[in-house]
């Protein structure tokens, strides 16, 4: 398979390894230096661009891919705010778009089992939530986009929150979230339910890169004869 790299930083480098490893050939190595490359960038010579660029410059970027009715995969965060309308030039050109904001295969059974826990405290005024996302000092967006999509897993099944905050003490309709920035860790979440007389913590711990770039690369593999705007619980069918 003919992969393209949109973003060629730490995690670029990572995902072109594992990439080659699986038997995979790299088309082209779009970043800063040779941005305008992208627009050479076609069906006929990728078959899928992996996007793992800025947040100021993944809108431009997945814009462009979308209007060539790529496939891509993109796990850039910070940019989400504009995820909508790249969703709605997927369809009008028949691209397919496929975005998570973690691909670590772990992350994404903890997303799951995040959810069940906030089914399981629905109703359970006595305990408080929070969130704790620590990240290493490179990291330029925060919070993380794995913190809100756990925030967001809160909200959606535990009745008494409706919106998150970062760093700020949250109102009772609100999900805290904590973000740290320490050394080099890749990346650490944690849940907590605190009441007077006891605490429910879970929590993810990840040792390296590896398990982001290996889940892209297999998103990868996975989307190449799709069609549309799809995701983790597509590709792990949860």
């Amino acid at each position: 398979m003919r992969i393209s790299l949109v973003g060629y930083g730490k995690m670029g480098k990572v995902i072109e390894q594992i990439a080659l490893d699986r038997g995979h050939e790299i088309a082209f190595k779009i970043d800063m230096a040779n941005q305008a490359d992208l627009e050479k960038i076609s069906p006929e010579n990728t078959d899928v661009v992996i996007e793992f660029s800025s947040p100021s410059s993944a809108y431009t970027n997945l814009k462009t891919c979308m209007s060539k009715g790529l496939k891509t995969v993109s796990g850039t965060t910070g940019w989400l705010d504009k995820k909508e309308e790249i969703e709605r030039l997927c369809v009008e050109n028949k691209a397919a778009f496929f975005y998570a904001s973690n691909y670590s295969i772990g992350v994404n059974l903890f997303f799951q089992l995040n959810k069940k826990l906030a089914q399981l405290m629905r109703g359970q005024k006595e305990y408080k939530v929070s969130t704790t996302e620590i990240h290493h000092t490179e990291k330029l967006d925060s919070p993380s986009g794995t913190a809100i999509t756990l925030a967001e897993g809160i909200i959606e099944h535990f009745d008494a929150k409706d919106s998150w905050v970062n760093q700020e003490i949250a109102k009772e309709n609100e999900v805290p979230i904590w973000s740290l920035r320490e050394g080099r860790v890749p990346g650490t979440h944690s849940i907590k339910y605190i009441s007077d007389v006891d605490e429910i913590e879970i929590k993810h711990e990840a040792k390296s890169r590896l398990g982001f770039a290996l889940g892209a690369v297999i998103a990868a593999e996975w989307l190449a004869d799709k069609e549309g705007v799809l995701g983790m619980d597509d590709l792990l069918q949860i």
